[in-house]
């Protein structure tokens, strides 16, 4: 009700026109329009940010998972198709293999052991070495290579008749004035030169290191020029005479070989003695 007693209007009108001090309605109402469209713009811009945002997350994520199957790839190939990486081991390893080097290739198992190059390779049985042989003793007191082996087997005889060492000494500067410890043969006897020889004599029918006679009794001609049995029949000769052992050593070989120069045999002692000490050293 106005002051002049008049009622006010059941309806107002629609678009107010009064002035105020903010301005009118309608400008209020295109000011709240503007602000709300400018929230709307500002609300779809965040949205938008939003989006792009999301989207880059979601695409670095499955660049990760792309890379983590690439890196995983190799490991997980082993129950479909080799990896190109695995590929070239295999390769590397079957090179390796076949190589003349046989360098161990690199083990892809943690738990498979790594041959060492200091290991032993136990694949094959070792070779058994065969004892070194002795070397013979060089020639001494003279003698050349031949004289020497002659020596040694009128030595090596007498040791296995186990004649002791005296014995040796005496057989060995026997053999010494007898023939110069050569093998010889007799050119009264071709038979004799049938066999191994150094050297053709003209004593009668004597044969061998120690000019012994077939037709004394001493032997076949053939069985007298071996080094060995011809030894065997002066040393068993020789351990028959009495007293040998203390005998001077020209006089136990004259008691054997019964010579027209008995004194003869005394001169090779020395050397004899030297001869025996070179092949059997003291105390063997």
């Amino acid at each position: 009700m106005r002051d002049d007693d008049t009622l006010d209007e059941t309806y107002a009108p629609s678009t107010p026109t009064a002035d105020t001090e903010d301005g009118t309605s309608t400008e209020r109402t295109t000011a709240a329009s503007r602000l709300r469209a400018y929230a709307r713009d500002l609300t779809g811009r965040r949205r938008a940010q939003l989006a792009l945002a999301t989207g880059v997350v979601c695409c670095l994520g499955l660049t990760a998972v792309v890379q983590v199957r690439d890196e995983d790839a190799g490991a997980t190939t082993r129950g479909g198709s080799p990896s190109s990486a695995e590929l070239a081991q295999r390769a590397e390893q079957q090179r390796a293999s076949r190589s003349l080097d046989r360098t161990a290739a690199p083990s892809t198992s943690a738990a498979a052991p790594t041959a060492s190059p200091a290991d032993p390779d136990t694949s094959a049985p070792a070779r058994k070495v065969a004892p070194a042989r002795p070397t013979d003793p060089a020639p001494v007191a003279g003698l050349d290579e031949d004289q020497m082996e002659n020596a040694e087997a009128i030595v090596r005889t007498g040791r296995k008749m186990g004649v002791p060492r005296r014995g040796l000494v005496i057989a060995v500067a026997t053999a010494m004035q007898e023939s110069n410890l050569y093998n010889v043969a007799s050119g009264v006897l071709p038979e004799s030169q049938d066999y191994p020889h150094q050297g053709v004599g003209w004593d009668h029918d004597s044969v061998g290191l120690f000019q012994q006679r077939s037709s004394s009794g001493w032997g076949p001609v053939g069985r007298l020029m071996d080094p060995e049995f011809a030894t065997r029949q002066f040393l068993s000769a020789l351990e028959q005479v009495p007293g040998w052992q203390r005998m001077r050593l020209t006089d136990a070989a004259q008691a054997v070989q019964v010579s027209a120069y008995p004194e003869h045999y005394q001169q090779h002692e020395w050397r004899a003695t030297r001869v025996v000490d070179a092949i059997v050293p003291a105390g063997r």
